[in-house]
């Protein structure tokens, strides 16, 4: 393994790349241990992680289609089954989002006999995390596509562009990952103000609403958005058979590599201080 000297800047996130592939034995005993402990005494386990989105979707189902009787565009009346799936997917990548950034602050100072071995890449964690965090969500868009099927909706080649339409979304999240995990380490408040910035995250992203009900003007801003691209982008894969639109996708991309190239270079540079801090 590498040592934990200071990290340049051009090459702090080809340094975590390199090191999970050269020690993806370590990686995937990492991930198996994230698994482990997350459901360690749940009779259940990991059916938590699909049981409980799909309760809330049932709530949410309930509130939205039956009490406020919201129709999507192209729904017909009294269609809730189209709801529910328009619906879980932007729960599935929330949920996805929002399960990363509540564990990051909390990551370092959950595993301080990481920090004090000085050849252990502390790096590979938020990775380990997020890649987690994304089989799970792999595991739930699969469960959609099957009920898209099994309803006779029917699924269009473009599901195999869902991954790519993802992809802006998985980097964004990670690098915000290994921001919020360094800076758990000096801010030890930054933990209980997570939760309402999450919050406030699922309202500036189009889970229960279309992006259309926005008034135009306000439309391109929420695009700037990685989460409301992924959500508008999977549902036009996944119920309409739409190709991502290109243009945004690019864009949306090149912004969210810079956000994980900054946040692993932060990583990177501040990690030399967790030991003194810890």
């Amino acid at each position: 393994m590498e040592s934990s000297a200071p990290v340049r800047q051009e090459g702090a996130f080809y340094r975590v790349l390199r090191q999970s592939w050269l020690q993806r034995s370590l990686f995937l005993k990492l991930l198996r241990r994230d698994f482990a402990e997350r459901y360690r005494g749940s009779y259940l386990g990991v059916l938590w992680s699909l049981l409980l989105p799909l309760l809330s979707l049932l709530v949410f189902t309930f509130f939205f289609g039956v009490i406020f009787k919201m129709r999507w565009a192209g729904q017909s009346e009294g269609s809730l089954v189209g709801l529910a799936l328009v619906l879980f997917i932007g729960m599935a990548l929330y949920g996805f989002l929002a399960e990363c950034f509540t564990r990051a602050p909390g990551l370092i100072l959950g595993h301080p006999n990481y920090v004090k071995n000085v050849i252990f890449p502390l790096e590979m964690l938020p990775a380990v995390m997020v890649a987690s965090a994304l089989l799970l969500l792999a595991a739930t868009l699969s469960i959609i596509l099957a009920l898209q099927l099994a309803l006779g909706g029917g699924l269009s080649w473009t599901v195999l562009l869902l991954p790519l339409a993802v992809l802006p979304l998985v980097l964004f999240v990670l690098g915000v990952s290994w921001f919020l995990a360094s800076l758990g380490v000096y801010i030890r408040d930054i933990q209980p103000l997570i939760g309402p910035l999450v919050q406030l995250m699922m309202f500036l992203s189009p889970v229960f609403y279309p992006m259309a009900a926005l008034p135009e003007a306000m439309r391109p801003w929420l695009q700037l958005n990685p989460l409301a691209l992924a959500i508008e982008q999977a549902r036009g894969i996944i119920l309409s058979g739409q190709p991502p639109a290109w243009m945004p996708y690019l864009l949306s991309l090149g912004a969210s590599s810079l956000v994980a190239l900054l946040g692993v270079y932060w990583f990177a540079r501040t990690r030399q201080g967790f030991a003194d801090v810890l």
